[in-house]
């Protein structure tokens, strides 16, 4: 056979060596296209947008143009495209849903990159899932938890979940209950603990902490503390703000008490 025989040769179907060479030339083309879009793309906007956005709509164009290659190449093999949706049986059912759940996942993160709820390096739970925003790809986003579990979530369900990001505003509150003795000043306790906050140079004036007496328990008058602070030292200043406190009522003489409870013994003779 002449090399122009084995070239046209039919190997399955309609497809023959120099179409399955072309369309592999097309597909390898077209990943050289989109890493050249991507790039081009980077460079006029990498001033314009913040970079989690900039590196999702990179990876929306990138994934794009391929996915259509993709599908302008399945005819060419024989592939049914319609079929691929429509198709009967337990095969297509499977498909069907595939298809579905990759388009609402697509979709899901192109809304995400618009409406921008949450960005690379935020702190967040969704669907449950508290950590870190390690990555927001087209399809799921990564999260990492706080003891270092890397958790993927599809798109359509980062959209369509609650979302609590914790860091979007610029400061937050934090709350303790502080029980005292029922034989001691609730005034000097609250004294004392306003002290504390304003020696903390990161304890906010604006919005004002709060102390005041909240409820009276059953073994304790129960002092409710409310301090906002910056987002960056938020953790830290809560941590501190407490042992900070205990230790300043302590040395007041101010007793935290043990839950305690008054048994009365009826002894009949």
């Amino acid at each position: 056979m002449t090399l122009s025989e084995i070239l046209y040769a039919k190997v399955y179907g309609n497809l023959t060596p120099i179409k399955i060479i072309s369309l592999i030339i097309i597909f390898v083309l077209s990943i050289v296209l989109a890493t050249f879009i991507r790039l081009r793309l980077r460079y006029y906007l990498k001033d314009k947008l913040p970079k989690d956005r900039l590196d999702l709509l990179l990876k929306f164009v990138y994934y794009s143009i391929i996915f259509i290659v993709v599908l302008s190449i399945l005819p060419e093999i024989g592939v049914n495209i319609s079929g691929l949706f429509v198709a009967g049986g337990i095969f297509g059912l499977i498909l069907g849903f595939a298809s579905q759940s990759i388009v609402s996942n697509l979709v899901s993160g192109v809304f995400i990159m618009f409406e921008r709820p949450i960005k690379i390096g935020d702190q967040v739970e969704i669907d449950g899932v508290s950590g870190f925003v390690e990555d927001i790809h087209i399809m799921s986003t990564l999260i990492r938890t706080y003891d270092g579990i890397f958790v993927r979530i599809p798109n359509d369900k980062v959209f369509t979940s609650k979302i609590s990001n914790y860091v979007t505003n610029v400061v937050r509150r934090f709350e303790y209950t502080i029980g005292i003795s029922y034989s001691d000043d609730a005034d000097k306790a609250i004294e004392v603990i306003k002290r504390v906050i304003d020696s903390e140079p990161f304890a906010l004036k604006y919005p004002e902490p709060q102390v005041f007496v909240k409820q009276l328990s059953d073994s304790s008058v129960d002092i409710t503390v409310r301090i906002w602070a910056p987002i960056q030292v938020w953790y830290d200043v809560r941590m501190k703000l407490l042992w900070e406190i205990k230790k300043a009522i302590e040395e007041e003489g101010i007793e935290i008490p043990y839950p305690q409870r008054v048994v009365w013994l009826r002894i009949e003779e």
